[in-house]
């Protein structure tokens, strides 16, 4: 019996994925086998049904949301659309309606707290910067290495971590490096430069390398911004 890979995976069988006959993760796959692949697609669709229930949960909540409801009330109830949004980019399956969903209800509690801050120039600005900054961040999901690297039993080791930025495609890689600061990026810079010399010092794995020399841009980039500043 050979076990079929999913079409949309999880975070569990994607990483058992990337692992899978890649020298330069400290456990690689050299084969995956069916009870091993098939213990990762158990977990992924429990995350999946327990997503779904805790959306429901918050359409619910959201259904009966009083227009005169306290703003701990209205924020709170955000902050956990927003979480829901984060945990879905993870997920087996295609999450597109429910992330449309997602963004609907966090717009419309966002008009009320527009409404609530009137003519208030200094809330007007914060909000168009959370905005902006949500925005951003769920651009950022599109990719699931974003969610898998923020989930907080991310699959992804910490000695995994650089294996599989090295093993990302260029746009998942761009997603995943705004999460680091400086110092952070400076640091996987140099544990990503040790890994490649190490495993593959002939440069046989050509995407790898590139992959370093994108890292290495950014460094550059936020370094050149940090000296600007």
């Amino acid at each position: 019996m050979r076990v079929p890979f999913s079409d949309l995976p999880g975070r569990h069988e994607r990483h058992l994925r990337r692992r899978l006959d890649c020298r330069l993760f400290p456990r690689p796959l050299a084969e995956l086998a069916d009870d091993v692949l098939l213990e990762a697609q158990r977990r992924d669709h429990e995350e999946l049904i327990a997503f779904v229930g805790d959306l429901r949960n918050a359409v619910g909540r959201a259904v009966i949301l009083e227009a005169s409801a306290a703003s701990e009330t209205v924020l709170g109830l955000k902050e956990d659309l927003e979480r829901l949004y984060e945990r879905s980019a993870g997920l087996a399956e295609d999450q597109t309606a429910n992330q449309a969903a997602l963004r609907r209800l966090v717009d419309v509690i966002m008009r009320s707290v527009r409404r609530g801050a009137g003519d208030d120039p200094l809330a007007q600005a914060e909000i168009e910067q959370g905005e902006a900054a949500r925005a951003l961040h769920f651009e950022q999901l599109a990719h699931p290495i974003v969610a898998d690297l923020l989930a907080p039993d991310s699959p992804i080791e910490a000695d995994e971590l650089v294996p599989t930025l090295l093993c990302e495609s260029p746009p998942g890689l761009a997603a995943a490096l705004l999460l680091f600061d400086a110092d952070q990026l400076a640091q996987l810079c140099v544990d990503a430069r040790l890994v490649l010399l190490t495993h593959d010092p002939d440069r046989q794995l050509a995407a790898a390398w590139e992959r370093l020399a994108q890292m290495e841009a950014q460094l550059g980039t936020l370094l050149v911004g940090t000296a600007e500043n």
